[in-house]
């Protein structure tokens, strides 16, 4: 029987793709249980000098990618390495990133973006939208969706019920009303129905600036956080090495380095190349029985 392979699309070639890629295939830090392949051409861009060409490429790996993953059994995950998405939609990407890419590929609407390094795991309740937009197209329903997948993420890899705080989305979440009623109208009635559910033992909604101080000492396993910045500074400020994104919900793995192109420091020999080890090691991880 042949072994499963990984895909790990190379990302713009102008960025650190290319080397954090070769850096952690050539540690010994990867599983030894699949094979990898890498797709993209490396030819079409220059270090640090982002172009037409580089993001075509790069949108090519992505779609080359994705048809590998959904249609060869053979391949368990897929690694994406770090795209920019201003160069992306230069040339016609239409998605506001690789995890609605992915789940649009995988025809999947019931997914979520995950983040999770070694103090934090954290789940998204909105995603790719401006700040603005956040309390209105926040809502119950989102909350216990996204609940719901963070649970069985954390079952996944905990083999147990997980503990998962949810947190609250105003300053001192809401300190009952006084400084917005999200907490009691949208998030309180999700987390009843998340608890109720048994999924996991859910608890909150927390006070933001506190509940993810909380979880890196270990009283939570995750965190679903309301919005995208909220959780993503204390996870990059912690665990900026060792972060990976994960997208929830779809069939089969696919995960990515949580960082960027990183134009500036591309072909110097400077890039960390952890958070991609990291990443590998987590799509083998959820690819396993």
């Amino acid at each position: 029987m042949p072994r499963r392979r990984i895909v790990i699309t190379l990302g713009d070639p102008a960025g650190i793709g290319p080397e954090v890629i070769d850096a952690a295939l050539a540690s010994n830090e990867i599983p030894a249980d699949f094979d990898f392949e890498v797709i993209g051409d490396r030819g079409q861009g220059k270090p640090g000098r982002p172009d037409t060409a580089s993001a075509r490429a790069s949108l090519d790996a992505l779609e080359t990618a994705a048809a590998r993953w959904t249609q060869d059994p053979d391949v368990a995950a897929v690694v994406t390495g770090p795209v920019s998405k201003t160069q992306l939609e230069s040339v016609g990407f239409r998605f506001p990133g690789q995890t609605e890419f992915f789940a649009h590929a995988a025809g999947v609407s019931d997914f979520a973006m995950c983040l999770s390094g070694r103090r934090l795991t954290v789940a998204l309740a909105t995603i790719h939208i401006p700040l603005r937009e956040v309390a209105d197209r926040l809502t119950s329903a989102e909350i216990e969706r996204v609940g719901r997948l963070l649970a069985e993420f954390v079952r996944r890899r905990t083999g147990k019920r997980g503990r998962i705080a949810v947190a609250g989305l105003n300053p001192h979440s809401g300190e009952n009303g006084r400084f917005g009623d999200e907490e009691s109208r949208l998030i309180q009635p999700a987390l009843a129905a998340l608890q109720a559910s048994g999924l996991a033992d859910f608890s909150g909604p927390g006070v933001p600036d506190a509940i993810f101080r909380s979880a890196a000492r270990g009283d939570f396993d995750a965190v679903l956080a309301m919005y995208h910045d909220q959780g993503l500074i204390p996870l990059k400020l912690l665990d900026f090495d060792t972060a990976v994104n994960v997208t929830l919900g779809l069939p089969k793995p696919r995960t990515s380095p949580d960082h960027g192109t990183a134009f500036d420091i591309a072909g110097q020999g400077r890039a960390n190349a952890s958070s991609m080890i990291h990443a590998i090691r987590l799509a083998a991880e959820l690819s396993r029985p």
